[in-house]
């Protein structure tokens, strides 16, 4: 009876060491445990929404946000393209947008409030922004103006006078 008394105390002290080791990031101060990137759904930003328009057809649609996440056979005129991300160093996220049809063409849209653009969507969920230094993807005019001006092609009917030699071939069967 006496180590019943002694045996409860034990496990509930027991049961809270576990629950705080799940609670923090890492273990005693120095082994942080891995958590799985979780992306599920359909990304849809803001430039994808605004190619949307009313009347469009379902495959229109299907083509500019893909295939949806949730088609449900009892709302038939419904789509939901929804898109959870869970990433270590960035916030999770969370969206939903709904299309709407009626019969084959599109009714409406509901984004659900404003959608990132597709650069700030990279930038939001994007690990690497102290360690990644990228160049620039454009050229500046003065750069534009620096680079050297391309050859001339040659003139067509020196390109049409060289005659390509002509090749034999041995045959593909055996007789």
């Amino acid at each position: 009876m006496r180590s019943l008394f002694l045996l409860g105390p034990s496990l509930l002290i027991v049961l809270a060491g576990c629950q705080s080791l799940q609670s923090s990031d890492n273990f005693l101060g120095m082994i942080t445990p891995y958590r799985v990137e979780v992306v599920q759904g359909n990304v849809v930003t803001k430039e994808q929404a605004e190619l949307i328009k009313p009347g469009m057809s379902r495959a229109q649609v299907r083509d500019i946000l893909g295939s949806p996440l949730l088609t449900d056979p009892f709302h038939a005129d419904r789509w939901d393209y929804v898109f959870t991300i869970r990433r270590q160093g960035a916030e999770p996220q969370r969206r939903s947008v709904v299309a709407l049809f009626d019969g084959e063409t599109l009714k409406s849209i509901d984004t659900g409030g404003e959608l990132p653009a597709e650069r700030e969507f990279v930038a939001s969920i994007d690990t690497f922004k102290t360690k990644r230094n990228a160049p620039p993807l454009a050229l500046t005019d003065d750069q534009v103006k620096a680079l050297p001006v391309p050859a001339k092609p040659p003139a067509p009917e020196a390109a049409a006078s060289a005659v390509a030699p002509t090749r034999t071939y041995p045959p593909l069967e055996a007789r």
